[in-house]
């Protein structure tokens, strides 16, 4: 078997999978690979997990000719076979970038791309009909430092703390039980 050529280069902290010819439909893979495009892999896992087990639809952006509304979205669709040989895909990157030393839990999904695979005639009674067939390649990347995003604070309680930083408050003397003798 011949190497496989990405279309992009990976550098050391980054691991890669591709499942050539997998049966799969080109256009349902390009969509779920458009849908878990720069997540985080226990999020894109999880993601796919619910398409599998059809408690969230696939966003149907570019191929949704007489596709049907979903709730909470436009076009969409549970596409349970593309999601199951692309999740297992994803594991096997998951687990390239294990062996490679990388951190699973600041994983990426840096890249992911769906192409055409070979045409191959399927069995049966009709003849002259194509097998669907699409190649996908992943490249998940660790993300060093992977600082959580900070909380959206309301202009009044940011000019609030920063008049309260901008005048420094007076101490006052403790009050003592004796009395003060003024000279006179």
């Amino acid at each position: 078997m011949t190497t496989y050529r990405y279309t992009t280069q990976a550098s050391a902290n980054e691991a890669k999978a591709v499942g050539v010819a997998m049966p799969v439909s080109y256009k349902q893979s390009y969509e779920v690979a458009k849908f878990i495009r720069g997540k985080n892999v226990q999020k894109a896992k999880k993601m796919l997990e619910d398409v599998i087990a059809m408690k969230r639809p696939v966003p149907i952006t570019r191929f949704n000719k007489e596709t049907g509304h979903k709730h909470g979205m436009a076009a969409g669709r549970f596409v349970i076979n593309t999601c199951t040989y692309i999740l297992k895909l994803l594991k096997s990157a998951e687990s390239n970038a294990q062996f490679k030393g990388l951190s699973t839990s600041n994983l990426v999904v840096r890249h992911i791309a769906a192409q055409h695979g070979p045409t191959n005639y399927r069995y049966g009674r009709k003849r002259r009909r194509q097998g669907k067939r699409a190649h996908v390649e992943i490249i998940v990347s660790e993300v060093k430092g992977a600082a959580k995003p900070e909380k959206r604070v309301p202009k009044a309680e940011k000019q609030a703390a920063s008049e309260k930083k901008a005048v420094p408050e007076k101490k006052q003397a403790p009050a003592s039980s004796k009395q003060e003798v003024v000279k006179q």
